[in-house]
């Protein structure tokens, strides 16, 4: 069941930016203004669309329309493509009754070629018909690329003053590395907010899981969240008691799209679960984490299913993290593996081998020099992967 938040309609279009004949224009309209926040990629080579975003909550932390297009990523264009953005904006904002000012922008596609404003133009009444007809589905699907499924999660979360609904979507499956994970992603939800709360809320979880995935350690030059919430519902967040409940739906949102980009890597069948505890400072616990999470030799190996214990430990070792090497221990879900500095006895590969077969790998780490603690979703490296990355542009 999705739950819907109230006040939003949606509407898609073919507009043909890459292949003819597939939705891959989306918008979101909000029947009010609508607190936002957002969340973007740390590239230095930032997207027109990523810069217009910055800018525009800069001014202001609301919004009107959200707008994604795929197949055209508006990225390394310079001051042309940043005015294509700017037109676009335009005609969105005429198309849904708004400011251009009010409309916020994402694209995603191939780094280099500009908008084809004319497609845009063309789309727009096809756009318009769809105004409320087509539901979030259609745009989490009008956003993919490489992505062989939408993303989509809600939930309803009861307040004090009543329900308040929330809605998420996402797309990624590659180019997806930490600070922030290559991905769009939108949260939707029906509350009223404070700006200031609800920027902290998204940021702070934002960390938490989409910059916590790693299915190629690359970051994108489009990396966009956006959090609306518009007051629809007539509850407010107000007490702390309100602010918490709501906080913990929009972190569950997140750690399920963050799931499910990794889960749709390109090319994957695996996602591990890369816990790594015992560190002398969360600090510490990332840089493992990472590390193991970004290796080719890992993610290999996970995709062959052999429990080669020696990379995850070998990585570990390089990380650049503070630990005693004869303090670590290693554990492939319930089975320990590695301890006091050498393998457990016994048939490791023998014990391994059904964990190894699972779609989810559980990789456990405890440094044994603290409380620190961090956790990585990280996807497997297959010959899939290199096949789509060679073929992109084809």
């Amino acid at each position: 069941m999705i739950h819907l938040p109230k006040g939003y309609a949606y509407a898609v279009a073919a507009a043909g930016f890459k292949k003819k004949a597939r939705p891959d224009l989306g918008l979101i309209v909000s029947e009010t203004e609508a607190v936002c926040a957002g969340v973007f990629t740390t590239n230095l080579f930032q997207a027109a669309p990523v810069t217009a975003c910055r800018e525009a909550l800069a001014a202001r932390p609301h919004a009107r329309a959200l707008v994604v297009n795929s197949g055209q990523a508006n990225a390394c264009t310079g001051t042309l493509g940043r005015e294509d953005c700017e037109a676009a904006r335009a005609m969105i904002g005429r198309l849904a009754g708004v400011e251009p000012r009010d409309v916020l922008p994402s694209s995603t596609g191939v780094i280099g070629p500009r908008l084809k404003l004319d497609l845009w133009e063309a789309a727009l009444p096809l756009l318009g018909e769809s105004l409320g007809q087509a539901g979030p589905e259609d745009v989490a699907k009008a956003m993919m690329t490489t992505d062989t499924r939408h993303k989509l999660t809600s939930a309803s979360v009861t307040l004090s003053g009543g329900e308040v609904r929330l809605l998420g979507m996402a797309k990624g499956a590659g180019m997806i590395g930490p600070n922030m994970a290559t991905m769009l992603a939108f949260v939707l939800c029906d509350a009223e907010v404070d700006p200031q709360w609800w920027q902290g809320l998204l940021s702070r979880e934002a960390d938490r899981s989409f910059n916590a995935v790693i299915v190629d350690g690359d970051t994108s030059t489009n990396d966009t969240a956006l959090a609306l919430a518009n007051g629809a519902s007539g509850v407010r967040a107000e007490s702390a008691a309100d602010r918490e409940l709501l906080a913990l739906a929009v972190r569950d949102a997140l750690f399920d799209l963050a799931y499910m980009l990794v889960e749709d890597a390109e090319g994957g069948t695996k996602v591990a679960r890369i816990q790594v505890s015992g560190a002398k400072s969360d600090a510490d616990a990332e840089l493992v984490a990472r590390a193991v999470g970004t290796s080719p030799l890992v993610k290999t190996a996970l995709f062959g299913e052999d429990a080669n214990w020696g990379r995850v430990v070998c990585a570990a070792g390089r990380s650049g993290a503070s630990f005693d090497p004869e303090r670590l221990t290693l554990r492939f879900g319930e089975v320990l593996v590695f301890a006091q500095g050498r393998p457990e006895s016994g048939d490791l590969d023998a014990l391994l081998g059904p964990v190894m077969k699972e779609p989810e790998v559980p990789i456990l780490i405890d440094l044994g020099a603290g409380d620190g603690f961090f956790e990585v979703l990280a996807s497997d490296l297959t010959r899939d992967y290199v096949s789509i990355n060679a073929d992109y542009r084809s």
